[in-house]
């Protein structure tokens, strides 16, 4: 049992405390049973995409989507990734669901106009593995889909904790043309030094400070400074988790490039994104009302 607590403290991070608490056996042996079926799951079927709507500011106009990972299980319906990478992480799976996704998220990117991009989150084991840039190289000229369309998303702690050898990953990705954004930017430990050494091409504000700069003015001085900073850089910046017109007049005002959020659009199936790119071509009628006609009320359970 204090091996149990040992191996959670160990999963949390540095620095902490845990003690034996009831049903940490059941959890144990939970994770053991998904570890076995991860490896599996992609064979099986069972991993989906999720695209949720990313757009330019100020105009509202549909640049890109997030491809968020999903696990529909079996037995436990669909599974976020919070529940399942890490377990993924720790058995190695990982590497294989990672190439799993690069190689959809670059067929789905062919598929739509050139104008549109994805963003895909990369795990920190997938880095520091040889095989990332053969993958996204493959994938990238068997769909012939131009590097630009495709970025790359790690979190800042991620880069912050391996900097040297994740940055090597980092910038063959940039050399094949692929862009790298910092997700969750404000909060880890980053500083200006690393927005330099990763030539980051695009900088993801926390939703915790899009979410709190209506009622506090810290959080307001955050995403202003990060926003100048990143504009005198040179680099792009997206507010995370938007969910009131007050919070995007904000990110507008403070000059923030790209939103996304549930006042913009949920998580999509395949099917309901490519509704909604069709939606925003020319010609098309009422792009506010088909994007909300597309997004709203879909996957309402899905947090971005």
């Amino acid at each position: 049992m204090a091996g149990l607590a040992l191996y959670e403290a160990k999963e949390k991070g540095r620095g902490r405390v845990v003690t034996y608490r009831a049903g940490m056996v059941e959890m144990a042996e939970r994770r053991r049973v998904l570890e076995g079926e991860l490896a599996a799951a992609v064979a099986a079927g069972q991993l989906e995409l999720h695209y949720q709507p990313l757009y330019d500011l100020p105009d509202r106009t549909l640049c890109g989507f997030e491809a968020l990972l999903r696990w529909n299980h079996p037995r436990h319906g669909i599974m976020s990734p919070a529940e399942f990478v890490p377990l993924a992480e720790h058995s190695g799976a990982i590497n294989q669901i990672g190439a799993w996704l690069i190689e959809e998220a670059c067929r789905q990117a062919a598929l739509w106009p050139s104008h549109i991009y994805v963003s895909i989150n990369v795990s920190p084991v997938q880095l520091r593995s040889a095989d990332i840039l053969r993958q996204v190289t493959a994938a990238l000229d068997r769909y012939r889909l131009a590097p630009r369309r495709i970025e790359v998303e790690i979190t800042e702690t991620a880069m912050v904790e391996d900097s040297p050898e994740i940055a090597v990953a980092l910038a063959g990705l940039r050399t094949l043309g692929v862009r790298i954004a910092m997700d969750d930017f404000g909060t880890g430990y980053s500083s200006l030094a690393h927005l330099r050494a990763f030539e980051l091409d695009r900088i993801k504000i926390d939703r915790s400070f899009v979410n709190a700069s209506q009622a506090d003015a810290g959080a307001v001085a955050v995403v202003r400074a990060v926003t100048a900073m990143a504009k005198d850089l040179a680099i792009a910046t997206t507010g995370e988790g938007v969910e009131s017109e007050e919070q995007l007049a904000s990110l507008i005002a403070l000059g923030c490039g790209t939103a996304q959020g549930y006042l913009l659009g949920r998580p999509l199936d395949v099917d309901s994104a490519t509704a909604l790119v069709r939606s925003q071509q020319p010609g098309q009628r009422g792009d506010r009302d088909m994007t909300e006609h597309a997004s709203g009320g879909l996957l309402a359970a899905f947090a971005s």
